[in-house]
């Protein structure tokens, strides 16, 4: 017996079909800048070099600002970011660029002159950019006022010698910051890597803190994790809870 499909019962299902394919994913405009995102892990792309921490903003702003260097042509790097892993402790919190002294130095982007004077004794230059980011100069003798606007690429100061650790005549340290975090500088030219802090690791991450004493343990043959005390001093280290069910030393 033969079934036949009444004429409007193809038209319906016809309709129905096209209603409900998704529409194509629309290709964005010519010209249109892509902010890439980046996540925990991943390898720090050309373009913002960083590991979570991204230095454009996601939203609100339409084009990405252009960056340069703070020198003339590409300039040695004699030490690179190594920030401590805790605020008050000791690091690197910038980048030092080998230069001769007397050097002009660029402002790395455009914005405004924010401050312009010693820090603890250090001659230094510091310039806000629209995105939110803080870029600094030192040891350096200023040739801008505090609120001058600046293009990217114009001077700012003359370079000294005197810095601290320098293996050159002289040394610009440049800085980068976003609020109170220090950042990589050379982010800015897609060249360099945020490093994440652990206290800015476990905001981003949203994870509760875990009280103090606490510790996870591997998951034992049950596969449940179960959270144990720390070890008493004095105690000798075993094997795993893994690899010794059931069973601990102390």
């Amino acid at each position: 017996m033969r079934t036949y499909l009444h004429p409007l019962r193809g038209v319906a299902l016809a309709v129905l079909i096209t209603v409900a394919a998704p529409p194509p994913p629309a290709r964005p405009a010519a010209g249109t800048p892509t902010v890439r995102r980046v996540g925990f892990g991943a390898p720090a792309p050309r373009s913002v070099g960083a590991e979570a921490v991204v230095l454009w903003p996601l939203a609100g702003a339409p084009v990405r600002p252009t960056f340069r260097w703070p020198l003339a042509g590409v300039p040695r790097v004699t030490r690179r970011f190594d920030p401590p892993p805790l605020p008050w402790q000791p690091g690197h919190r910038g980048v030092d660029l080998a230069a001769a002294p007397g050097a002009v130095v660029h402002t790395a982007g455009a914005g405004v002159v924010l401050f312009a004077g010693d820090v603890a004794g250090t001659p230094t230059v510091s310039v806000s950019h629209p995105v939110g980011l803080r870029t600094t100069y030192q040891p350096v003798r200023p040739t801008v006022r505090v609120g001058d606007r600046l293009a990217a690429g114009d001077p700012l100061a003359v370079l000294v010698p005197g810095h601290p650790g320098c293996p050159e005549p002289a040394c610009l340290h440049w800085g980068l910051r976003r609020d109170e975090r220090y950042l990589d500088p050379l982010a800015l030219l897609g060249l360099g890597r945020v490093r994440l802090l652990p206290a800015l690791t476990r905001g981003l991450l949203g994870s509760p803190r875990r009280p103090a004493g606490v510790v996870r343990r591997r998951a034992g043959p049950g596969g449940s994790r179960r959270a144990g005390r720390t070890p008493r001093p004095g105690c000798r280290p075993g094997r795993s809870v893994a690899a010794n069910p059931g069973r601990s030393r102390g």
